[in-house]
């Protein structure tokens, strides 16, 4: 009996083990991913010995200062929609964050929003640009509104997307997508860090859209890739561990904020609830709120043309909006 029992678990450890060694993925190295996901305009920021920061400068040189700020595991992909349309009228930063899409990682500190923050700052302070309109986001607008708080007077306005920050509450924790649940608990992260993550993230991208055919198999590949880069899934699956600087948005916190606010919010989220853009626009005065029915985590992505009309206005009537003499001269040409 004890030997059947023996040979029953050697036999299962053998099949596990199989079966990890099988479902396992090794690194990408960058140059290869930067050939497959690098674009033309793509440039890349030394900062320190270890660092490059991979981002998009494109626009007018003497164009106002938009910069974008994607959320957890993506890129500045998710930015390519409002992009190509921006890039007419404004100057459009993009980057990616450390240990996310073809940015490498800073050795010697975890990856945080206090780092983000910092390294938001660092990239526009070596570009030159002294005032912008920040963007995030997600996880990239729970890092814009700190960036706020720590340099309000750099930014001319503040943009979130299905912006994070709020604690859930228990209900809200356990409707959360299964992914992320896995991702919280350690022995899952240790299990899947160095496995193949294409069915997980499939998953994660087709609970961050209501229209789950927006999710493509290039879009899948892209942030398993992505994902692969050294050191990225340390970084990545680090941030499910709340290591780092990370402080949660609550109305004492946000009060500070005066800079002009627009707040863009997808109904269907299931990742931060329509309740939470509702609580950062009842937090942050003057602010203005967009919520999109029948839309989830990524307006940007599932209905860029109206989200894309929402942020204009807001660029356009609230931070840009044109002197006195030239919406005269604009009031007399559509006169003729």
């Amino acid at each position: 009996m004890f030997r059947s029992l023996v040979a029953i678990v050697v036999t299962l450890t053998i099949v596990l083990g199989a079966g990890w060694f099988a479902m396992r993925r090794a690194d990408i190295p960058y140059d290869r991913l930067e050939s497959l996901y690098a674009g033309s305009d793509s440039e890349f920021m030394p900062l320190g010995d270890d660092v490059r920061i991979h981002y998009r400068d494109v626009g007018p040189r003497d164009g106002k200062v938009l910069v974008l700020v994607h959320g957890f595991s993506a890129s500045l992909h998710t930015w390519e929609p409002w992009i190509k349309h921006l890039a007419r009228d404004y100057r459009v930063v993009a980057l990616d964050l450390p240990g996310h899409g073809l940015s490498r990682c800073f050795a010697d500190e975890p990856a945080g929003i206090g780092q983000f923050v910092d390294v938001i700052d660092r990239v526009t302070g070596q570009l030159g640009i002294e005032h912008f309109t920040l963007a995030g986001s997600s996880m990239g607008g729970h890092t814009a509104w700190n960036y706020a708080l720590a340099h309000p007077e750099k930014l001319d306005g503040l943009v979130l997307v299905d912006a994070s920050g709020w604690p859930s509450t228990e209900d809200e924790a356990k409707s959360s997508p299964i992914v992320f649940k896995l991702l919280a608990n350690p022995v899952a992260r240790n299990v899947m860090k160095d496995l193949d993550m294409s069915g997980l993230i499939r998953s994660g991208l087709e609970d961050s859209f209501s229209d789950t055919t927006r999710v493509t198999d290039a879009m899948v590949e892209r942030y398993a890739a992505l994902g692969r880069a050294p050191c990225h899934r340390e970084a990545i699956l680090g941030l499910m561990t709340r290591r780092g600087d990370r402080r949660d948005a609550s109305d004492a916190v946000l009060a500070p904020i005066t800079t002009p606010t627009l707040i863009l919010q997808g109904a269907e989220d299931n990742l931060v609830p329509a309740a939470h853009g509702e609580k950062f626009h009842a937090a942050i005065a003057g602010s203005t709120f967009k919520l999109y029915a029948n839309v989830g985590h990524l307006p940007q992505e599932e209905v860029p043309a109206e989200s894309l009309a929402d942020l204009r206005a807001f660029l356009s009537g609230t931070v840009y909006p044109a002197p006195a003499a030239d919406l005269s001269a604009a009031d007399a040409m559509a006169g003729n």
